[in-house]
């Protein structure tokens, strides 16, 4: 029997498979969908409740008005989703005192079942169709945004990751559903990569779904805004898997040039790079250095080739050890952040190129050993 050329490709397993798409159902598993309000709620929680919104306006009137455009959405992306009334109190300078009290009436307010509703409408359900290819390693990109949304840089990555896929083989599929984080569709990646993830975008048994995925040994990679968020309602993701607190990134200005050192030219995401390169991008600074919790620092900046300060000359300086890209272990999975990549270009820069190959390599990669330093 003659087989067609599409048989034999299907025959042997060179032919990508789509994972089925399936009906959504309603999100009723929200993170936020049952908390109380209070000054910890995420501010597009508290605009999207016209009670909530008067307690504020009862204590500091006429303040959150003030704000900009961008920090008063209550349809995603925006700011508010990635900022509680704490972190906004220091935009617009509410006194401590005028905080507490917010807090207090705020706790006073009953969530209605209109609130969980509304608190869902920023999640969802969606399982799209996936493709998928036997024999070939298979990595999922995934950009779904409910905070700050990098326009230029999220096309970008998805380019570079589409040319890298390309170069090496592999099978990539892309989505900004968050109906994809499941146990199903998940075991058939090795590896996912979080593109400018920003907000908090699973649900209750999506989360889990991730957690349980890395835990058991997948490969998960997270691009610049991935951990650029001043605030996170997911601690796992925070703690374990990004390992590191944004405090801020220099405002005077943005965009500097600078130079990176390679911190560790022995970790596999550092193969094929130099000892050291000069770029320009928007330089993120930490709360602290990751390397304290156990992680591996892949790439660091040295300070003194730029001008670590931020909004209203905010002190961003890290110290000898201000790192920029770094690996962790996570039960059984490997992961890695870095915090480069805000401008396009930085996507056809070639020693960050090369970085993000070598690293998303090493995690797709379930022999590879996740080295604790």
């Amino acid at each position: 029997m003659k087989m067609t050329s599409k048989l034999l490709a299907a025959t042997l397993g060179l032919l990508a498979a789509p994972v089925a798409a399936q009906t959504p159902k309603p999100v009723t598993d929200c993170p936020m969908k049952d908390m109380p309000f209070s000054a910890a709620s995420p501010m597009i929680d508290i605009l999207l409740s016209e009670q909530a919104k008067a307690v504020v306006n009862a204590v500091v009137p006429g303040r959150i008005s003030k704000l900009p455009a961008d920090f008063m959405g209550t349809r995603t992306p925006t700011f508010a989703a990635i900022m509680d009334l704490n972190a906004t109190a220091s935009l617009i300078r509410f006194k401590p005192e005028q905080v507490a009290e917010i807090d207090r009436r705020l706790r006073l307010v009953p969530v209605t079942a209109a609130d969980k509703v509304a608190r869902c409408a920023r999640y969802d359900n969606e399982r799209p169709a996936l493709p998928f290819a036997k024999g070939k390693k298979n990595i999922l990109v995934f950009d779904k945004v409910n905070g700050f949304y990098h326009k230029e840089a999220i096309p970008a990555a998805r380019k570079a990751l589409q040319d890298m896929a390309d170069r090496k083989g592999w099978s990539v599929a892309f989505t900004d559903k968050g109906g994809a984080i499941n146990p199903a569709t998940l075991r058939k990646f090795d590896a996912i990569v979080w593109n400018n993830v920003s907000g908090d975008v699973l649900t209750l048994s999506q989360r889990r779904a991730l957690e349980q995925y890395v835990n058991g040994g997948g490969g998960f990679v997270a691009l610049h805004g991935s951990g650029g968020d001043s605030t996170y309602f997911w601690k796992w993701y925070a703690d374990e898997l990004i390992g590191a607190y944004f405090t801020g990134h220099p405002a005077t200005p943005q965009f500097q040039d600078a130079r990176l050192v390679v911190a560790d030219p022995r970790h596999p995401a550092a193969a094929g790079l130099p000892a050291e390169w000069n770029m320009n991008d928007e330089w993120y600074s930490f709360r602290d250095s990751p390397r304290k919790i156990g992680a591996n620092i892949v790439l660091t900046i040295d300070e003194s080739t730029y001008k670590p300060e931020g909004i209203a000359k905010a002190d961003l300086r890290m110290g000898e050890d201000h790192p920029l890209a770094w690996s962790k272990c996570v039960g059984r999975g490997r992961t890695f952040y870095s915090s480069v990549g805000h401008r396009a270009e930085s996507y056809t820069q070639p020693q960050h190129v090369q970085m993000l190959d070598s690293a998303i390599s090493w995690a797709a990669n379930r022999k590879a050993v996740c080295q604790r330093p």
